[in-house]
């Protein structure tokens, strides 16, 4: 569902982001049928809602960077068949 902007009391925002970025964000949000305009706008009316950022930002420590990274290499990942599989690597 698009919402109209009243243009008459339309604000602009300029944003500089880095090609990759903005050609990979453009892509998910051709899939979900959004501009870019579309999506800052409802992200900036989220951080109005929720009086911040709408999700959480953190510094990760070293051992959750380490862990990231192996899991984007790739390292340390497993999978499983079914749900059942997961619990018994797990011990339960």
């Amino acid at each position: 569902m698009r919402r109209e902007v009243d243009m008459s009391s339309s604000a602009t925002v300029q944003v500089r982001i880095d090609e990759r970025t903005k050609t990979q964000a453009k892509k998910v949000l051709d899939a979900l049928h959004l501009s870019m305009s579309e999506a800052i706008c409802l992200f900036l009316r989220q951080v109005v809602l929720h009086r911040g950022i709408p999700f959480e930002v953190k510094i990760p420590n070293a051992l959750t960077r380490e862990t990231l990274e192996k899991s984007e290499r790739g390292e340390d990942v497993k999978e499983f068949g079914t749900v059942e599989e997961l619990f018994e690597d797990l011990g339960l």
